[in-house]
């Protein structure tokens, strides 16, 4: 039986594990509720943007604000991979990582991956990326200018990336991300079209009443690159929320597994303090016999 002090090392050790899962559980649970927040408050602002921009667009193709970009396009499909910075989430991103490889093709595809930790596992397994970035800390004002930048250089684009469900469930999805944005735009514009046949309300904008400098198509591309933005911006903060709530899970499994430990240890470490308080008063009432005979 192991002594009561070497037992009390180990309770000190669990005990500790225990406070930073409880503490780690917390963040996350206060990061879900932000994010969530966050998300709406970026829907509305699309929606607003989506509003002006079907009013003012030349033509019903969303072409990621390259209109009137002089660059050619690469005749490839982007791979844009969303993972966890650190490997505290779980095991989602190692799902989300072998997903994607089973669509993957080195000549047919080119990776770019958001998250430190997707990159270490694609390193390990020996796949060459395009561009790293890393997941942004913040939730708002996020920079996702250079990630834009790398869509605006393809064909297409897909977004593989982590879902919210619900507080015990998280998923993996992919997305096209050119057909995100129209879809996102659609929800928009679908329910008051249910409402009313009446399309003389709508306003249009053109160059009879607006002018437009430098030109409507640069005009057009800005907004596009905005909704672009704002979409990745929407994937990152999704992907985010997804992460903390399996964050969460995995920190509270943890907690419990430790406190199991922790009980475990005290039991033990009271057995241990009594088995010596036993032998101490065994040798104790041995030595009074032994007086006692002589």
């Amino acid at each position: 039986m192991q002594r009561p002090q070497e037992i009390e090392k180990d309770l000190v050790q669990v005990a500790t594990i225990k406070d930073l899962t409880d503490v780690f559980q917390g963040i996350a649970s206060l990061r879900i509720a932000q994010i969530k927040n966050q998300v709406q408050q970026s829907q509305q602002f699309f929606h607003a943007l989506w509003q002006i921009y079907t009013q003012i667009r030349v033509d019903s193709i969303f072409r990621s604000g390259r209109q009137t970009a002089d660059a050619k396009v690469i005749d490839k499909e982007l791979f844009i991979i969303i993972t966890a910075e650190g490997g505290l989430g779980g095991e989602i991103d190692q799902k989300l990582i072998e997903w994607m490889m089973a669509h993957y093709d080195k000549d047919q595809n080119d990776i770019v991956v958001i998250g430190h930790h997707g990159a270490i596992q694609l390193a390990q397994r020996g796949v060459s990326v395009k561009k790293y970035f890393k997941l942004p800390s913040k939730d708002q004002n996020i920079n996702v200018r250079p990630i834009t930048d790398e869509v605006q250089k393809y064909k297409s684009s897909i977004v593989y990336y982590q879902t919210y469900v619900s507080l015990m469930v998280q998923d993996v999805k992919r997305i096209g991300l050119q057909t995100a944005v129209q879809q996102e735009g659609n929800l928009q514009t679908a329910a008051p079209a249910q409402k009313t046949d009446n399309t003389k309300d709508i306003e249009y904008i053109s160059e009879q009443n607006y002018i437009f400098e430098p030109s409507t198509f640069a005009v057009v591309d800005h907004l596009e690159r905005s909704m672009l933005s704002i979409m990745v911006s929407q994937l990152i903060l999704e992907s985010k929320l997804a992460q903390y709530a399996s964050r969460f899970m995995a920190m509270s499994a943890a907690n419990d597994k430790a406190r199991d430990s922790y009980d475990e240890l005290r039991l033990a470490y009271n057995r241990s303090k009594r088995a010596v308080a036993d032998e101490q008063l065994k040798s104790i009432v041995a030595g009074l016999k032994k007086a006692v005979r002589i």
